[in-house]
């Protein structure tokens, strides 16, 4: 801190054994030698806290860049699923189109053999009246009248 030679030293001893005298010298060496060292502690001390201080402001520098990196990060994360998402909705709407229309081709184009085709034909088309079957609302057949030569004969 200071630079003193032990030189000096030894003149400001002898000063200060003539001022003060011999009785007094040892009392007053102790207090000067306890504020000298209270003195070294408090700069000690105020030098740990400036350090700590620019410490702090570095972490705090730093702190603030990874949060906006982090902020960063987060908006183009959230701009890419936004983009996958859509082109996701693409994709599917594209594919239903694609399913829509293959399955009219298929139905339309698929051979099938002749009885199934005349199976769905029939299932296709209107009913009509099966001869073989009873209809409890029709009218009953009239039946021909037998006639008298038929009787005989």
């Amino acid at each position: 801190m200071f630079e003193i030679s032990f030189g000096e030293l030894l003149v400001i001893g002898a000063v200060a054994l003539i001022v003060l005298g011999p009785e007094r010298l040892p009392t007053v060496a102790r207090t000067i030698g306890a504020l000298v060292g209270r003195a070294q502690r408090f700069v000690a001390s105020v030098k740990s806290d400036i350090q700590q201080q620019s410490q702090m402001a570095g972490l705090q520098e730093l702190q603030q860049e990874m949060q906006q990196a982090a902020a960063a990060f987060r908006h183009q994360v959230e701009t890419e699923v936004a983009q996958v998402r859509e082109t996701a909705r693409e994709i599917e709407h594209e594919a239903s189109v694609v399913a829509a229309q293959l399955h009219d081709d298929a139905v339309h184009s698929i051979a099938l053999p002749e009885g199934v085709a005349n199976l769905l034909a029939a299932a296709d088309a209107p009913a009509g009246k099966d001869d073989n079957q009873l209809d409890l609302f029709d009218q009953p057949a009239t039946a021909p009248t037998p006639s008298v030569a038929d009787k005989h004969s």
